[in-house]
């Protein structure tokens, strides 16, 4: 009977990983027979090269989503991260030193944004609105519309190389998921996040400064935006405005689909893993089957339209069943 009631908890509390594990299963046993080609080692290990850089964006979302709050500037921040880290490196600066200017810029408009937020009282979603123009339109200032090309090896090392047939950005959102988990669910820091989605002004209340927790939950997207951007720059070998184009989407999507309430108060850093990795077979699927590129994007809609509508329902029933 106890060990009954624990499994039941166990899945009441981790239904949308387990059903995100579902599916997930159910593609890959569906691709898999329809191609000889999908289960195999190297395009397993395109897929995951592939989901990289998404899940690192995806991981810096969940933080700000499980604050309350949106972003919708991430892929813009993408963009001119990897612009400044590439102007830097042409300017003549050790590849470290380009590195981590692409990373503080990053990290400044991660600032630039959660001080506008919290300063100006005003929705993250038109905030966020505007940066994503201004800093796109920065991109396009910066490079004059042409895209940087040709950088050294140990600046394409981030998006190109193999460290124990690795590829160094695999390791990247490894390591990034290794460390949001305890950040997330064992720190006051992560408690606070949750609370400011919550309920910000009982935290206010308690003598919490709460603009310093919304503003540093932006810093680590624009951090985690720069890294996504100086991967994507490194993998393609150039530095263009259109860069990340989108991609705030993707995540807003995957953070979603992994459970994270679109109203905040939680994180599912578990479920955003699972939904990223979810939407890569999906992507590589759609390229086995030889489904034209353009219905990607359409897909992704159509899964977080689908996503958003599934959180109200499940948020709904939760009410409903607490009463």
């Amino acid at each position: 009977m106890k060990s009954t009631k624990r499994i039941r908890r166990l899945y009441e509390r981790h239904t949308t990983e387990f059903l995100l594990t579902g599916v997930l299963l159910l593609v890959g046993i569906a691709l898999t027979l329809y191609s000889p080609h999908f289960l195999t080692a190297k395009n397993l290990k395109n897929i995951l090269e592939a989901i990289s850089f998404r899940l690192i964006l995806a991981l810096g979302m969940n933080i700000v989503i499980t604050s309350g709050a949106i972003d919708l500037s991430a892929g813009s921040m993408v963009s001119l991260s990897g612009i400044m880290a590439a102007m830097s490196v042409k300017a003549g600066a050790p590849v470290p030193l380009a590195l981590g200017i692409g990373i503080l810029s990053g990290a400044l408009m991660g600032l630039i944004n959660g001080y506008a937020i919290t300063r100006t009282k005003i929705s993250p979603f038109i905030i966020t609105l505007a940066f994503m123009s201004v800093y796109r339109g920065l991109s396009l200032i910066f490079t004059k519309g042409i895209p940087i090309t040709l950088f050294p090896a140990a600046f394409l090392f981030w998006g190109r190389s193999d460290v124990f047939r690795i590829n160094p950005p695999l390791i990247l959102g490894i390591v990034t998921f290794v460390v949001l988990l305890p950040l997330v669910y064992h720190t006051k820091w992560g408690q606070y996040m949750m609370a400011l989605g919550g309920n910000e002004e009982a935290l206010r209340r308690q003598g919490i400064p709460t603009s310093r927790y919304r503003i540093s939950a932006h810093m680590v997207l624009g951090v985690l935006a720069a890294v996504t951007g100086i991967i994507v720059t490194a993998r393609l070998n150039s530095a263009e405005a259109n860069a990340g184009l989108n991609m705030e989407i993707d995540a807003i999507t995957a953070v979603i689909m992994g459970g994270t309430p679109l109203t905040g108060g939680n994180a599912n850093v578990y479920g955003t893993f699972i939904a990223v990795l979810l939407l890569g077979v999906i992507r590589n699927g759609l390229t086995i089957l030889s489904v034209s590129s353009f219905y990607q994007q359409f897909l992704i809609g159509v899964l977080l339209l689908f996503s958003v509508i599934m959180a109200k329902k499940r948020k709904a029933f939760s009410i409903n069943t607490n009463l």
